[in-house]
């Protein structure tokens, strides 16, 4: 296999509880993240060597890049002396709180075991991608999840409810980092209902679902836009609306395809980046020729 394709998914948030910080000063989490239908486009070539291009000029060249980082783990993990040439096509914004690095590393995972036939199982790969960061195990996994802990510990869910999804990621994004130092800071914790939000799912309920959608970051994100946006989507028709992760993007869940579309398109006129998008249930695949 000289050539793999792999499309890797965004995620967002439905909720998001910090719970405490372990004894290496890493927050502890408690989350229910969903892959969603905004992808970006991995393309691998198999070569001697670990290299990478893009269609974006901002991103790291080097180890820096999460996708790099992946590619050098995944062959000290296997022990295979191999490389790898990745093109990443990316459509997810940074410091969005959308995972969009992430999703490029798990797509560079699941694609060299793909390329390589490794044939590693799921806890395999989601070792690799704790070696590279938090959310890539969620990001191979996709799908809707509970993760908690540093991201290590991900349980099944139940799936969110068929409904449409409109993203806004405002002009300046949010470093992670930074957001948690001022949540330590500020020390203000949001009442974030992660059991009642599982429960609507179970339910199949979009409108409790829509009604426990919350992040403990949001305050902490420190973002200008974020209150004038979900506002905005309220006004619009969205049953609810959250920031995702640790910003800067924030979104709003419709019930009705007309309404998400119409918001769709006023948001555009006035913010950066506003995608329509549906939950869907897989993380990083491969993208198999017919």
């Amino acid at each position: 296999m000289e050539h793999v394709t792999v499309i890797a998914p965004a995620k967002i948030n439905l909720s998001l509880d910090v719970t405490g910080v372990d004894e290496k000063g890493y927050h502890l989490l408690d989350m229910v993240m969903q892959t969603i239908s905004v992808f970006e486009r991995i393309t691998l070539t198999k070569q001697d060597s670990i290299s990478i291009s893009s269609n974006a000029k901002f991103i790291p060249t080097d180890e820096k890049n999460t996708a790099v980082k992946a590619a050098v783990k995944f062959f000290e993990y296997t022990g295979i002396q191999g490389g790898v040439h990745i093109h990443v096509k990316k459509t997810v914004p940074i410091k969005a709180g959308m995972a969009g690095g992430s999703a490029d590393a798990a797509g560079v995972i699941v694609g060299l075991d793909y390329m390589y036939h490794t044939k590693l199982s799921m806890t395999q790969l989601c070792e690799i991608g704790l070696m590279v960061g938090s959310d890539v195990p969620f990001m191979i996994h996709g799908g809707t999840k509970r993760v908690q802990g540093t991201g290590n510990v991900i349980l099944p869910a139940p799936p969110m409810p068929n409904c449409y999804i409109v993203v806004c990621m405002p002009q300046k994004g949010v470093s992670t980092p930074q957001a948690f130092a001022n949540y330590d800071k500020i020390g203000v914790k949001t009442v974030v209902e992660t059991d009642k939000l599982i429960q609507a799912m179970s339910d199949n309920n979009i409108y409790d679902v829509a009604k426990y959608l919350a992040n403990d970051l949001e305050i902490a994100a420190q973002s200008d836009a974020t209150q004038p946006i979900k506002k905005e989507l309220i006004e619009l028709g969205a049953l609810g609306s959250v920031m995702t992760g640790s910003g800067a993007a924030v979104f709003g869940i419709f019930d009705d395809e007309k309404k998400a579309f119409k918001a769709s398109k006023i948001l555009r006129k006035k913010i950066k980046s506003v995608f329509l998008a549906n939950p869907i249930s897989f993380g990083a695949s491969v993208k198999k020729k017919k």
